[in-house]
């Protein structure tokens, strides 16, 4: 089951999606947990609101979140457990579109959800293909799938 969920391709065009996605989740997650590049930090961070009233408690949720944007960056950024990470980063997606975006419609200029559907589609495209080349999924699941 383990080695499944790393069989990959041996395509290279999957490094520079997990890079872009990994840069940019590991600064968000960064924030959230570790209060870096002027982030809350994971206490002030995990005090706010959902935005879904079924996510009670609040904490435990936004926790989640935020370990899913750092832990995810860093696996989909080394290429280990791709498909994990990739799945961490889609499930924060999901609840930040529905939950945060959608009802500003689709524009970045009016916190619409087209930043995030973007990050969403490259999490996806990951969650497909797995790690391509260089990555740690390919060396460890014994060169993949041609």
């Amino acid at each position: 089951m383990f080695r499944k969920l790393m069989v990959t391709s041996a395509t290279w065009i999957t490094l520079p999606i997990r890079l872009g996605l990994a840069a940019v989740f590991i600064a968000h997650g960064s924030q959230k947990v570790l209060g870096a590049f002027g982030g809350p930090g994971f206490k002030a961070f995990t005090a706010g609101n959902t935005p879904f009233s079924f996510m009670r408690p609040a904490w435990l949720w936004l926790g989640a979140a935020a370990l899913s944007e750092l832990v995810g960056g860093f696996l989909v950024g080394i290429g280990f457990l791709t498909r994990i990470g990739a799945f961490f980063i889609s499930c924060v997606m999901v609840s930040a579109i529905a939950g945060v975006h959608w009802p500003n419609g689709f524009f970045g200029s009016n916190r619409g959800y087209e930043y995030p559907i973007t990050l969403l589609a490259m999490a996806l495209a990951l969650l497909i293909g797995g790690g391509g080349q260089a990555s740690v999924d390919r060396v460890v699941g014994g060169g993949g799938r041609r």
